[in-house]
Order: C-alpha cells, then structure tokens, then sequence
C-alpha cells in the first residue's frame, strides 16, 4: 500500500507549478490585500516558489542498513532416496554418538538440514559430516521441515545463544545447542 506522501507529492509539484505561474502564491510587497480586493499582478511578479524551496538550506540524515538472510533448506527428493537406498543396502544399522563441536559453525558450511526429533534438527556440512542442532524449550523441529531462515552476521557463523532460526511458516528458535554425530563402528 502506496504511503499517504508518495500519493500527495504530485499534488504538492502541481501547488508549487500553479504557484510558480502565477496563480496562487503570497504577494510581493508587504501590503496584504483587503478580503474583497483582488491581488494586483505586480504583486505576483518575481515570485517563484520552487525558487524560494531551492534557495532554503534543507539539513537531512539518511541512513543506510543492510540485512542479509540465509536461507537453508532440506536435501533435494533425488538425494534423499538415493540415501535411503544406501541404508537398506547396508545390513548393519548405524548408529550415532555426539560429540562436542563448539559454540558456532560457520554459515558457509551447511549443506542442508532434516528434522531429527522433537525439539533437533540435524545439518549436513559440505565436508560430509553431520551436526545436531537442539532448539530451545517449546520449538518443535516439525515446524523446520521445509528448512530455515538465519540472519547473516558479520563474522558468517551461526552461534549457540546468539542466533535465531525462522522457519518458512514463521516460528522463530533459538539454538540452544550443537554436537557433531559421530557414526559408531559396531
């Protein structure tokens, strides 16, 4: 919806025209005419008021922000089956430890992500490991089954305690935790 300026601008260039021509403006002198007297056109000569608006000194602030989002999302369908066809080929069920990772990971690094349970998400890193994301008390991982939004900050990583995942149907978490899965060798 077009802001109540944007719309009243071509009205106000069409005042300051109608001015500058001549038909509408204060008069020259100091003379204001009487109610029922009509203004002389030599009180009119001159006057400009486009001219007097460029002559004013106009101080302003501009302010410029930027804001880059991220967006991560799952693994493609054709890469999600072709994973599940290397899992029932495999005979031995693999299991997973976690490990700690550190506090932050860098944004660059996801790949994708797939809910893990009821408040993890598990993202796949390009170098091929898998990282548990635990979200803070409250958020469900189903809410982030079509991947998520993070707010890019200056140094590129996203931290525990610090950023906030939003899904694509609005619900905003915080990451309360990150541990690497390790696979244990049976």
């Amino acid at each position: 919806m077009p802001r109540l300026s944007a719309l009243g601008a071509p009205l106000a260039l069409a005042l300051l025209l109608a001015a500058s021509l001549g038909h509408a403006g204060p008069p020259d002198s100091g003379e204001e005419p009487g109610l029922g007297a009509a203004p002389r056109a030599s009180q009119w000569a001159g006057f400009s008021p486009l001219h007097v608006l460029l002559e004013q000194q106009i101080l302003s602030q501009v302010r410029i922000e930027q804001r880059v989002v991220v967006r991560i999302s799952p693994q493609p369908m054709a890469v999600r089956q072709e994973l599940a066809a290397q899992a029932f080929e495999r005979e031995l069920v693999n299991r997973y430890e976690e490990r700690k990772i550190g506090k932050c990971l860098p944004l660059e690094s996801i790949a994708a992500v797939q809910t893990g349970g009821a408040n993890r998400l598990v993202l796949f890193l390009r170098d091929q490991r898998m990282v548990s994301l635990s979200l803070e008390k409250g958020c469900r991982a189903r809410d982030f089954y079509s991947g998520f939004y993070v707010e890019r900050h200056k140094d590129g990583r996203l931290c525990i305690e610090r950023d906030q995942l939003q899904s694509r149907s609005g619900a905003i978490c915080e990451i309360e935790r990150l541990r690497q899965l390790v696979e244990i060798q049976n």
